[in-house]
This record gives C-alpha cells, sequence and structure tokens, in this order.
C-alpha cells in the first residue's frame, strides 16, 4: 500500500509538464484539492492527489492498483473521472452516489471555483465556469454532511463559505420527511 507522500510523487510525475487553464503546474491543483480533504482521512487525500489521472494521463486503473494504489482509492478516482460522451450534469449526479467520490469533487469544485484562479480567465470563460461550478455545488452540497463541505471549503476556498451559509439556511428551511408539512 501506498503512503500518501508515495502517492503524491506518483501524480507529480504523471502529472509533469502539464498546466492548468492560466498556466500553473497541474499538480497545484491536485495538492490543493488534496490538502482539502486532509480532515478527512488519508484515502481522500489520496484520491484527491489523483482525481484527475485517469482522465488527464496515460495512467489507467489497472495500472493504478498495479502500482500498489488501494482498489477502494481507485474506485473514488474512477467515479470521479469524465466519461465519454457523459453530459456534466449526469456525471455529477453520478458522483453523488458515492459518498467518498461526493467529497473528492466538492474539493475539485472548491479550488476550481478559487476567486484567484478564476481572476486570470478571459471574463467570458470566468463567468461560463462560475456558473458551471455553481451548478455542480447546487447538485453535490446537498448530498454531503455540512461539516465537511466546511472542513474542505475552509481549507481550499473560504470565498465558499458564505454561500454555504446560505445553503445550510435554505436546507434547514426545508420541510422534513414526516413532519407533516410536505
Amino acid at each position: 500500500m501506498k503512503s500518501v507522500s508515495e502517492v503524491e510523487h506518483l501524480a507529480a510525475c504523471a502529472h509533469a509538464g502539464q498546466v492548468d487553464k492560466v498556466g500553473v503546474p497541474y499538480i497545484e491543483h491536485v495538492r490543493a484539492v488534496a490538502a482539502g480533504l486532509a480532515p478527512l482521512g488519508e484515502e481522500l487525500v489520496k484520491a484527491g492527489l489523483l482525481h484527475d489521472v485517469l482522465e488527464d494521463t496515460d495512467w489507467t486503473a489497472q495500472g493504478l492498483r498495479e502500482a500498489g494504489i488501494p482498489a477502494r482509492v481507485v474506485e473514488i478516482v474512477e467515479a470521479v473521472t469524465n466519461v465519454p460522451g457523459m453530459p456534466y450534469e449526469e456525471k455529477i449526479a453520478r458522483i453523488t452516489t458515492d459518498p467518498q467520490a461526493l467529497l473528492v469533487k466538492i474539493a475539485d469544485n472548491a479550488h476550481n471555483s478559487h476567486p484567484d484562479r478564476a481572476a486570470q480567465l478571459p471574463q467570458d470563460k470566468r463567468e461560463r465556469l462560475a456558473r458551471k461550478y455553481r451548478s455542480a455545488r447546487a447538485q453535490l452540497w446537498p448530498a454531503a454532511r455540512p461539516e465537511d463541505i466546511e472542513a474542505i471549503v475552509r481549507i481550499i476556498n473560504p470565498s465558499l463559505l458564505t454561500e454555504l451559509s446560505t445553503h445550510a439556511v435554505a436546507l434547514n428551511q426545508r420541510p422534513s420527511a414526516g413532519s407533516g408539512l410536505a
């Protein structure tokens, strides 16, 4: 079984030479996602480090398993990996069915939504991505425990705390099952 530092090394090698939309080495994104998952355990940190490796590199799920990545970590990574031809909204809905993949995607979304990253994009792209990520949060957040979301967001993107607070208030105002108010 690989340690977190070994998984980070694997991720760094896998993403070597890749940059994000604004030219930052891609490994910084996966490290940020993993950092946000640290309070939730090493399994999620490993999944955070590897969350884009199947999608953006030559690695396969079988290759990760053969490299000593725990099977559950590989399953989480597979759950958050884009499926060709699957609409984004459907992908998000699929992710909400796996509690650990859900947390990885929440961390990914939080980092992708960070104002410092978005500020460097052209305005039209920034606005389009902001809508996309906000829409995804509307699907992701109701499926997760608010305290887990807060732990992630507090580390990765504190600017989302206000939105999370508004979301929590809205959830608390919904009639609960069996309350007779539905």
